[in-house]
């Protein structure tokens, strides 16, 4: 199998964008939570510390996510560099080492994806009681239950059950 130099040069732009996305969400993370850290320090509630336990784990997937991108970024250089010396062993190498690292940063990124969905599931389960109130054909689709009211009937069952045998 022979490697042409253009192969590896072929990650550059898709890198790019990638590590674009990658810093753009972590803007948007470090913006969130300062918010949500100055609105904590006015008003604790245990919401707010659940949101920012999530996106404090979710920053640590976004540097790992850039780590493996820039890894990308620099064995596909070193790949290029071993074609031009006429190495395609090394170069071979190099590449599919750069592919390993661009499949770990988009993996990182779904598993980063799914956090933000459960962090904007903790965020909405505070609205919980004003969206069953809504009467509109969307909102009143059945919805699943989150952990906290998975937590909370949980507590009330336990809550009656203790009463009964009182």
């Amino acid at each position: 199998m022979i490697l042409q130099m253009t192969s590896p040069a072929l990650i550059f732009p898709a890198i790019s964008l990638i590590m674009l996305a990658y810093t753009n969400r972590f803007l948007g993370l470090s913006s969130v939570i300062r918010n949500l850290t100055h609105e904590y320090q006015q008003h604790p509630d245990d919401a707010l510390l659940l949101q920012i336990d999530n996106l404090q784990r979710r920053v640590i997937m976004v540097r790992n996510m850039q780590l493996f991108g820039v890894l990308c970024i620099m064995f596909s250089i070193a790949s290029i560099w071993a074609l031009s010396l006429d190495n395609q062993f090394w170069g071979i190498c190099l590449f599919v080492a750069c592919l390993l690292c661009m499949a770990v940063s988009l993996l990182i990124s779904m598993y980063e994806l799914f956090l933000s969905c459960h962090a904007l599931e903790i965020a909405l389960a505070d609205m919980e009681k004003d969206l069953k109130q809504i009467s509109h054909p969307i909102l009143s689709r059945p919805r699943r239950k989150t952990k906290r009211e998975s937590a909370q009937q949980e507590r009330k069952e336990a809550q009656e059950l203790e009463d009964n045998i009182k």
